[in-house]
């Protein structure tokens, strides 16, 4: 009898902590969702799915975004969680055109969130290209409709400053830290 407890409990266990490593659904990232956001999204349909945070919109003309479409929403903390951009900032029916993951919570199945690594993007996802900027080194990773950039100063120094030199995924190093994540529709 005591064998058969010991054998309940340890499966009971096991199941539950299967359950620990799901994503919760109001933060997983696909590509086609961010959270609750799907690739259909309008942003008149932001209040509803963010009525128990705080939505932001970008003045128009004010002296910082003058041009920003850009919708910042945070939690009841005051603590941002996403930035995303409409295709049309001034339209109600348009669709959310990318989606820039603040907060850590936000991740894919594999876990990337916004507080990655280069060696977690490249270990789960293939990388489609590698665009140099003049401070950044732009990852895409089409199989999420997603980019991240590292900041140069995580490349040796052959790559910073310099826009022509090709960036190719092993020189980027695996302790690079993501410093912006997007999903792009």
């Amino acid at each position: 009898m005591m064998k058969k407890i010991c054998i309940f409990l340890v499966a009971l266990s096991l199941l539950t902590s299967c359950d620990d490593d799901k994503i919760d659904p109001k933060f997983e990232i696909s590509s086609t969702q961010v959270g609750m956001l799907k690739k259909t999204t309008t942003v008149k349909q932001l209040d509803s799915i963010f009525k128990n945070d705080s939505m932001v919109k970008a003045e128009k003309g004010s002296r910082y975004l003058s041009s920003s479409k850009e919708i910042t929403i945070y939690d009841k903390k005051g603590e941002k969680l996403l930035i995303m951009e409409p295709i049309e900032g001034e339209n109600p029916d348009a669709t959310i055109e990318s989606v820039q993951i603040i907060d850590k919570r936000y991740q894919t199945a594999s876990g990337i969130s916004s507080d990655s690594y280069f060696k977690d993007i490249k270990d789960n996802y293939p990388i489609s290209k590698i665009e140099n900027t003049l401070s950044s080194a732009v990852v895409f990773v089409d199989s999420l409709n997603a980019y991240f950039t590292i900041d140069k100063k995580e490349l040796p120094l052959l790559y910073r400053g310099n826009t022509d030199q090709k960036i190719e995924a092993q020189n980027i190093p695996d302790s690079a830290k993501v410093k912006h994540f997007w999903v792009s529709w």
